[in-house]
């Protein structure tokens, strides 16, 4: 009776791995083998449909683009429906109900720099000027760096940088580029004061987080979506940037962060 509990290999998402882990140890008797910061998008999504973890946390404007490769929708409720019909009827496997908060992508420029600069819109007439970094993995999604180039015109200095997902923040601080794409809930964008521009047309689908299990594993496990289902709702935007920011700026461990925070939780 063991559950396998996989994440990605940022820090968000290993620490709602180690949530999902803990909050099935306190609801139920079953044990629990974590295998987080496992890799990106892809790996994990691999690893979950050949049965290799159970469970792992995802975003469903990732699911949408990424995994199923569909057009960009913008109404939250929509996404949500699309990708779990779409992953219930296509790969058995079960999107259980949000933790409450979106993580979309954010463009971040240091905040002293071009302050007329708001909007995606008008960062267009400033980009041939700036360098843009962001991690490979955007580089080749569906909602990524080409479709976010056609539909803003931006035209930057040389190519993208790309880097670490977790070194993007850094890097725009210490100047290495100008424009960073990043996560709209990372701690270190308050912490480095860092801008995060407008999407002012909607270019970036929601990215509502939320576990997504295999099908088989509901069904030899009673009561296990019942304990996934406790954290629904339960983490707002505002609550993940600070839960991130005790992570990424205080150095907290992800094991004490998740532990005090389900003592917030009524079982």
């Amino acid at each position: 009776d063991v559950i396998t509990v996989g994440s990605k290999n940022f820090t968000e998402n290993v620490f709602l791995g180690e949530l999902i882990a803990q909050q099935i140890e306190r609801e139920t008797d079953y044990q629990v083998d974590r295998r987080l910061n496992l890799g990106g998008t892809f790996l994990c999504h691999q690893a979950l449909v050949s049965g290799e973890i159970d469970v792992y946390p995802e975003y469903t404007g990732t699911a949408l683009t990424a995994i199923l490769e569909q057009p960009v929708q913008r109404d939250a409720a929509a996404v949500y429906e699309t990708v779990r019909r779409a992953y219930d009827e296509q790969l058995d496997l079960v999107w259980t109900r949000p933790f409450g908060f979106s993580n979309t992508f954010a463009v971040l420029m240091r905040a002293e720099d071009h302050p007329d600069v708001r909007t995606l819109s008008a960062l267009a007439a400033t980009a041939p000027q700036l360098a843009i970094g962001f991690n490979f993995e955007f580089l080749e999604r569906e909602d990524g760096w080409n479709g976010l180039r056609e539909a803003y015109g931006l035209a930057f200095k040389g190519d993208p940088v790309t880097m670490d997902l977790n070194l993007v923040y850094q890097a725009l601080r210490a100047g290495q580029v100008d424009v960073a794409i990043g996560n709209s809930t990372h701690g270190l964008v308050e912490k480095l004061d860092l801008r995060i521009l407008d999407d002012d047309q909607s270019y970036f689908p929601p990215y509502n987080a939320a576990p997504v299990v295999r099908q088989e594993t509901l069904d030899r496990y009673p009561g296990l979506e019942k304990a996934l289902d406790g954290l629904s709702g339960r983490i707002l935007d505002a609550k993940m940037r600070g839960l991130n920011r005790a992570l990424d700026v205080d150095q907290r461990r992800v094991e004490e962060v998740a532990s005090a925070f389900l003592a917030t939780i009524q079982p």
